[in-house]
């Protein structure tokens, strides 16, 4: 009993010290990505402590999904193991992400994504016009994702 509450104790410590640092996360920093989870959701390593980051103004295909791999792979090349900018504005999305644009030097990958027709401009949570030119350049360039057919979009996706 005595090891099942330290437990417990030593369980709650490391979460509140979780969310004590992921607090400390400035709007804006450096940090190494150490995960791709998938197109639009990676994991920055910030002194020492992942953060999820979760890109902003985009969203990509799941991986289940036609372009989901590939958006993945792309993200991955691109960065990787590399020493990224967060531009957060302090925003998190309902899972506690940090939500973000992603810069390598002074490539903006959330709008490579898009560019490259491997996301969508998420419209409903963004109305920048930048990402809504690139993916109307995209679609008209037929594309990554806009050379197939009839593309569902990743919202509609999950709801099935």
């Amino acid at each position: 009993m005595y090891f099942k509450a330290l437990s417990i104790v030593f369980f709650l410590a490391i979460i509140s010290l979780g969310v004590t640092r992921r607090a400390c996360v400035p709007d804006n920093f450096e940090g190494k990505v150490v995960g791709i989870k998938d197109g639009d959701t990676y994991s920055v390593l910030y002194k020492g402590v992942e953060q999820t980051i979760r890109l902003a103004h985009i969203d990509c295909p799941e991986k289940k999904q036609a372009f989901g791999t590939a958006a993945k792979k792309f993200a991955s090349d691109l960065c990787f193991g590399k020493l990224v900018t967060i531009k957060s504005n302090g925003k998190t999305d309902r899972n506690k992400r940090i939500l973000g644009e992603v810069y390598l030097g002074t490539r903006n990958i959330n709008k490579e994504l898009v560019k490259n027709g491997l996301a969508w401009h998420y419209k409903k949570y963004s109305n920048d016009e930048e990402y809504a030119r690139l993916e109307s350049i995209a679609r008209a360039s037929r594309i990554g994702l806009w050379s197939d057919s009839n593309p569902i979009a990743p919202w509609d996706w999950r709801k099935k």
